[in-house]
């Protein structure tokens, strides 16, 4: 009788030992699903430090061609301000880029053609240095994008560590479609979202991971030869055909495949990311008046990196009266 007495009290104890646990689990913000995702890696605790410049991961893309012609301008401007998360991805050595990038130059075994394999061999390459980094956020851009930093770390702040979050703006106004190879000869259409690199996207750690198995070392390249797309439309495919997630889509994020002038000036402060380049026969850049003529200024990204760091040294000083 007193044996089972006391054997009735110590299994009362144990039940009550594991209702405190769990609900010390679920008080904590994480769910038994979070915990599992990624066996590999602590999931992100609610109570990490708040999200820092430091914590995000800005890859540039570019082609030697170009080193000259925009790098320079992105170094002068905004990438003054993001050297530390800055790492520029290239197709050839360039002793005056290394001097001025050092480590974070990092030049790939990719082609410098403009196809489908050599810029998803890129995007691998920068998925992988991220991955390796430890860092928070992956944000990607062309290196024709003006990146605002402010702007770009506070909307980044606004999405909680616990959600799988692709943020970016789809060039279409459509799912894009794909044929998907399936077993014994057969294919499925798939239709999915995707965020255009030339305007810029961002990924959160925790969904990076989950994109490794289709994304990381040679994966990438091989699933984007795989749906025939390039490395953007791969990205949206791996994270909504795969796994079953969806583009979060930001205003904030501009290519130069819309028409820049319609952004008055008051608004590009607040924005992510800007770009220049010919749209429809015609040089197509945001509407900003001086510091610098359009001759001196023609992507409008010195006039428009003064107006955002007037303490920069090379931006005329306006004098008081």
């Amino acid at each position: 009788m007193q044996c089972r007495l006391l054997r009735g009290l110590a299994g009362a104890l144990l039940t009550l030992l594991c209702m405190g646990l769990l609900s010390l689990r679920y008080h904590s913000g994480q769910s038994p699903q979070a915990v599992q995702e990624a066996p590999w890696q602590s999931p992100p605790s609610p109570l990490s430090p708040e999200l820092q410049l430091q914590d995000v991961f800005i890859a540039v893309k570019t082609t030697r061609t170009f080193h000259h012609s925009r790098l320079e301008l992105l170094l002068d401007t905004w990438v003054s301000r993001t050297r530390e998360q800055t790492f520029v991805f290239t197709d050839s050595p360039d002793e005056g880029l290394q001097e001025r990038l050092g480590s974070h130059l990092v030049v790939t075994n990719c082609s410098a053609e403009h196809t489908h394999p050599a810029l998803s061999c890129k995007m691998a390459a920068e998925f992988d240095t991220f991955l390796a980094s430890g860092l928070r956020w992956f944000c990607h851009v062309d290196d024709d994008n003006y990146v605002n930093p402010r702007a770009l770390l506070k909307l980044l702040k606004t999405f909680p560590q616990t959600r799988d979050v692709y943020l970016g703006r789809p060039s279409l106004n459509r799912p894009i479609r794909a044929s998907e190879p399936r077993p014994h000869n057969r294919t499925r259409l798939v239709q999915f979202w995707f965020a255009t690199g030339g305007a810029g996207f961002c990924i959160n750690r925790k969904l990076a991971l989950k994109m490794a198995p289709w994304a990381s070392g040679p994966r990438f390249v091989e699933t984007s030869a795989l749906i025939r797309l390039p490395d953007d439309c791969t990205v949206g495919y791996i994270v909504e055909c795969k796994l079953g997630g969806h583009l979060q889509l930001s205003p904030l994020f501009h290519s130069h495949l819309e028409t820049l002038q319609l952004l008055g000036a008051a608004q590009l402060p607040e924005q992510v990311t800007l770009s220049y380049g010919i749209f429809e026969g015609k040089l197509n850049v945001i509407k900003l008046e001086g510091p610098f003529s359009p001759e001196e200024d023609p992507s409008r990204f010195r006039s428009l990196h003064c107006l955002l760091y007037p303490d920069t040294p090379w931006c005329p000083q306006l004098v008081a009266r």
